[in-house]
């Protein structure tokens, strides 16, 4: 039986919509940034984390990373931080990291995903309206490609589902490596 090591609702909702049968037990890790910790490394060493804290003979993980210039951008906490991650990403290109981590018994497998995205230029009354929303407040970089925040995006090069939260094509790959359908 696959394990996801993860709460995220919309990890769930891609597995299930790929027809992979799993359980979710959700992976309690320290989730803050390093000094100096390179963003792509960053989602690597949370997703071997939480791979490694679930017990289960075949163990899925992720984690998901925007970054700018380097920086990660994390959940919002609050309006004011929201609107300005938003205004740091207006008219500009960012990337969105996935790493995916499979623990088979002892063993970690993993895959990294980086998706391009270019938001088109915001006005302030945008920024505040998809704020409104509510859905930049759970989301890595404060927005939801799969929701509202969809407008907000002039397009992307890469995979979709990875700036959801998990990139499928990868992710399927690795579970069918391991005989997990």
């Amino acid at each position: 039986m696959l394990i996801l090591a993860s709460a995220s609702p919309r990890r769930r909702s891609l597995l299930a919509s790929a027809g992979v049968a799993f359980e979710v037990r959700p992976a309690d890790v320290d989730e803050g940034v390093l000094p100096g910790e390179p963003p792509r490394l960053y989602a690597r060493r949370v997703a071997r984390d939480k791979a490694r804290a679930v017990e289960g003979p075949f163990v899925l993980a992720a984690d998901t990373v925007v970054a700018m210039d380097g920086v990660v951008l994390g959940k919002p906490a609050d309006r004011e931080e929201a609107c300005r991650t938003l205004e740091t990403l207006s008219g500009r290109t960012h990337t969105v990291y996935t790493a995916v981590a499979l623990r088979v018994g002892r063993r970690l497998h993993e895959r990294i995903c980086a998706t391009q995205v270019r938001f088109r230029a915001l006005t302030g009354p945008e920024i505040a309206a998809y704020v409104d929303t509510g859905e930049p407040f759970d989301k890595a970089g404060g927005y939801g490609i799969q929701g509202h925040g969809g407008a907000l995006v002039d397009h992307l090069r890469g995979s979709y589902t990875n700036v959801i939260g998990l990139p499928l094509r990868e992710t399927l790959a690795l579970l069918a490596r391991f005989g997990v359908s």
